[in-house]
């Protein structure tokens, strides 16, 4: 038996992300969104949703551009100050202790303390009601030398220890279970 409950939007667990905006140190800034994801393949494009009344929004509004970096438990804290203070009263980046590093391709900071930093550059921003959708396509991605392996150059988010999101709630990832495909790999004999 199931209990039917009101429409909302319970797909959880999500990745617990900070987002990086701004185009000049004097307006660098940091969010916390776990509304975000992937949305193509080929053109590489992502978004990530936003309330309008949040400081981030008009920065990303006016420069078209941030980055979507990965966190971890090491950031865990960060992840979630970063989500409840404002960066109209705060400079994020000084006051949780990241470093701010140049983006590739966009003038948005990246997380020099994140595994994996996803500058994105914005296509489309489509209201939706409590939170606008930006629209993105991936433009360039820095990954942190420490967790990509030297032979195979696979890179190992494991290995950074990768936060999730979940009904208000912070967790950690556990074990693997198996590769794509693993179900119905026919097995060697």
């Amino acid at each position: 038996m199931k209990t039917t409950w009101k429409p909302g939007t319970l797909i959880y667990p999500l990745p617990a992300v900070l987002v990086s905006c701004g185009d000049s140190p004097d307006n660098y800034n940091l969010l916390t969104i776990a509304w975000t994801g992937t949305v193509c393949t080929n053109p590489p494009m992502c978004y990530i949703s936003v309330r309008p009344e949040r400081h981030s929004y008009e920065l990303i509004k006016r420069t078209g551009e941030f980055v979507i970096n990965l966190t971890t438990e090491e950031l865990a804290r960060a992840t979630d100050w970063c989500g409840v203070k404002s960066g109209r009263d705060h400079d994020k980046f000084r006051e949780m202790g990241l470093t701010p590093l140049p983006g590739v391709e966009v003038k948005a900071p990246v997380v020099g303390e994140s595994p994996l930093s996803i500058e994105c550059r914005v296509k489309e921003i489509l209201p939706l009601g409590s939170h606008d959708m930006f629209l993105a396509e991936v433009v360039a991605i820095q990954a942190d030398d420490r967790y990509i392996d030297p032979e195979s150059g696979k890179f190992s988010l494991d290995r950074a220890k990768p936060i999730v999101y979940s009904h208000g709630e912070y967790f950690k990832l556990g074990e693997m279970l198996g590769h794509f495909g693993w179900s119905v790999r026919k097995k060697k004999k």
